[in-house]
């Protein structure tokens, strides 16, 4: 008798749980968080586990509690006797902490991989990873999905003429190459230097952009600094628009005062985390019926690399 999937959510993945299940066609499971005076917390699952494959969906962006319950409850679904327990993780947090980039610091990824191994997970389903190395942190199975497949058909919608696509760092270039490739768009790079995370000191622009449409593309949004900045500077440099894609809208501080007062004519983003704050600027594209269907293809075993490969894509 083939195992049946059960869906539970955390607590800062409620919203995107609901439309999971709802696309999956099946109701969310029943499971209460308990809370003691002092501030500590305890995952309960309401309903049977035994010999199920139990589907935990919850982001890891701030608070740290967010891990720790997802934790916690990975623990208590392995304990409860779940077949197959498997966290799905639309944004990994800690994942910009996948190398040791001065002395003494941490490698933050490959404990957060530990934990979760630890814990008990037998598969993680996650999406645009920071590094695609992270996936190699991991002892267990990793389902590595890319945003690009809600993504790009949005840019082709949008139809722009003279479209070139940018990425705010060298570090994204891949990443922008690619979607510039499937929505047969030109690139540009924006090369930026820091003196200390969060704060950047110095950019220019490689490429051209006069009389262009931009799309700069992004894995993560944080406070919005480096975006603004290379938006400003395409602008400067004679494009008649400029648009921003984002898979996670981590958008601290005032991020999303600062993007409504910029020079974007539009910020496209995922709901791997919750947008606090609306925006007039703001487009939010689901990953829902994504994550259904891959959540399908695991149970049914077939193969989901049309979702994890940009070569796969038309």
């Amino acid at each position: 008798m083939a195992s049946a999937v059960k869906i539970f959510t955390g607590s800062a993945s409620r919203y995107l749980a609901q439309q999971i299940c709802h696309e999956y066609g099946i109701p969310l499971g029943k499971e209460i968080l308990m809370r003691f005076a002092d501030g500590e917390f305890q995952p309960s699952y309401e309903e049977t586990l035994r010999g199920h494959e139990v589907y935990i969906v919850q982001s890891t962006f701030q608070p740290a509690e967010n891990i720790l319950e997802l934790l916690l409850m990975i623990d208590a679904a392995r304990r409860a006797s779940a077949k197959q327990v498997i966290a799905v993780i639309p944004y990994f947090g800690l994942g910009r902490q996948d190398r040791k980039d001065k002395p003494r610091v941490p490698i933050g990824a490959k404990l957060m991989a530990n934990l979760l191994t630890a814990a008990g997970v037998n598969r993680v389903i996650t999406m645009d990873l920071h590094a695609d190395q992270i996936q190699g942190f991991f002892d267990v199975p990793v389902d590595h999905l890319y945003a690009s497949t809600i993504f790009v058909p949005y840019i082709k919608s949008l139809d722009l003429p003279n479209l070139v696509i940018g990425s705010p760092d060298t570090g994204g270039t891949r990443r922008a190459a690619t979607y510039a490739k499937f929505v047969n768009g030109e690139l540009v790079i924006c090369y930026k230097q820091r003196l200390k995370a969060n704060k950047v000191e110095r950019m220019m622009l490689i490429g051209d952009v006069k009389g262009k449409n931009v799309i700069l593309v992004d894995d993560i949004i944080d406070t919005a600094g480096s975006i603004i900045m290379a938006g400003e500077m395409v602008m400067e440099n004679g494009a008649n628009s400029v648009r921003a894609v984002c898979t996670h809208p981590v958008f601290s501080k005032n991020a999303v005062e600062r993007l409504n007062d910029s020079v974007f004519s539009e910020i496209i983003v995922s709901d791997t985390i919750p947008l606090t704050i609306e925006s007039p600027k703001i487009t939010v594209l689901s990953t829902a019926k994504l994550f259904a269907n891959v959540i399908e293809r695991v149970h049914s075993h077939q193969s989901i690399s049309t979702h994890y490969g940009f070569s796969t894509m038309t």
